[in-house]
């Protein structure tokens, strides 16, 4: 409910049948606006009775297919812990809650789909990366955002690299020294004498591949940047171990251990910011790059079938804008309507959910964001 990975996201991107609620808005972690988030769902659940209705629901009917919405509007427990933004679906299969550290516009959707164009900047330019956190004493792992940053449980890895070293050997070889770090905190860093000796480094190598083992398990899937807090002389050690292909070449130097996740965050979003900007600045510059060799597209009805067939290979799509349609994967037809229509889904966010599933990139981005004055615009592998 407080995370969204890309496994889930890929759950809710299938057709659900002829109603599927998609409910987005802001909410508040603290302060006299909480009250009215509670108030802001009931409003917006209002909004999809109406269109429900509107499908042909009969209204009691529709009262009971949104009683998931309902309930959360009543659970005073639930509103007490809010992240920056909430995101509601419901079907007759099944609900999904998420609350997310992304404030959105206020937003229902009822389609043959879920409409999730509005979660997937968390999946790229302000998107999720990792940080891990190796001390001598302990093993962290933290997800964060642009937005905000938790800790991760680690399950199955050592807690510290005294349950893997042969610790009497190591500390022969290094010693940890404490130093007086900011604000009168205590640190500290290991400090040996010269090179470290091969078993030293043996003992580390094999305690960090403990590590890496244990965030396989829990992140193997996700492609979001990671990026390694622990004492200088370890990265390079860490990268020896890591088979994590998302791991950022700049790591955050020197003793985690005294640190909070907030000074952890700070630290990261100095490496990872520019690290997504600099990926999204480089393939609107490709896009450019290529335009009129038949390698990019801007017209909607040609992104939408080369998504379908896996031929995006980059996408940017317009938040906040709906494109009513249909398209039909036999014929590659596209029919758009000024107004939704029966049978009708967002086929911006559909062109973003195919370009998803297909492996593509999607930037869904302000709209003065996508290349060519657009609402999509689309780099083609072929």
């Amino acid at each position: 409910m407080n995370s969204l990975t890309g496994y889930e996201l890929k759950n809710l991107m299938g057709k659900c049948g002829q109603a599927c609620v998609s409910i987005y808005m802001p909410t508040h972690k603290a302060g006299p606006e909480t009250q009215q988030d509670p108030i802001r769902l009931k409003n917006l659940t209002k909004q999809a009775e109406e269109s429900l209705t509107r499908k042909g629901l009969r209204l009691p009917e529709a009262k009971t297919f949104l009683q998931p919405a309902q309930e959360l509007i009543q659970d005073g427990l639930f509103w007490s812990y809010q992240s920056d933004g909430l995101a509601v679906f419901i079907s007759s299969e099944n609900t999904a809650v998420h609350r997310l550290p992304c404030s959105f516009e206020e937003l229902v959707v009822v389609a043959d789909r879920f409409h999730l164009k509005p979660m997937l900047p968390l999946f790229s330019g302000n998107g999720r990366f990792y940080i891990l956190a190796v001390s001598q004493k302990e093993v962290r792992l933290m997800e964060g955002t642009r937005f905000n940053i938790k800790e991760v449980k680690l399950e199955g890895v050592p807690e510290n690299i005294a349950q893997v070293l042969q610790y009497d050997v190591f500390g022969k070889q290094l010693q940890w020294h404490a130093s007086k770090g900011g604000a009168g905190k205590r640190t500290g860093v290991f400090q040996g004498h010269g090179a470290l000796e091969s078993d030293a480094k043996d003992n580390i190598l094999r305690f960090l591949r403990e590590v890496d083992k244990g965030l396989r398990k829990v992140i193997g899937k996700e492609t979001s940047p990671l990026v390694m807090a622990c004492v200088e002389y370890v990265q390079p050690i860490y990268k020896e171990a890591n088979t994590y292909p998302y791991l950022l070449d700049k790591g955050i130097n020197g003793n985690p251990e005294g640190l909070s996740p907030q000074e952890l965050h700070a630290a990261a979003w100095n490496i990872v910011g520019p690290h997504f900007q600099k990926a999204q600045d480089d393939s609107v510059a490709r896009y450019y790059d290529l335009a009129g060799t038949g390698r990019t597209s801007k017209e909607l009805q040609k992104v939408i079938d080369a998504a379908y067939n896996g031929r995006v290979e980059v996408l940017f799509v317009a938040l906040g804008i709906q494109r009513w349609g249909t398209f039909d994967s036999e014929t590659g037809t596209v029919r758009l309507h000024g107004e939704q229509e029966s049978g009708d889904e967002d086929l911006l966010d559909f062109a973003a959910i195919q370009t998803f599933l297909n492996g593509g990139k999607v930037y869904a981005t302000l709209p003065e964001d996508v290349p060519d004055d657009r609402n999509v615009a689309a780099i083609l592998r072929y």
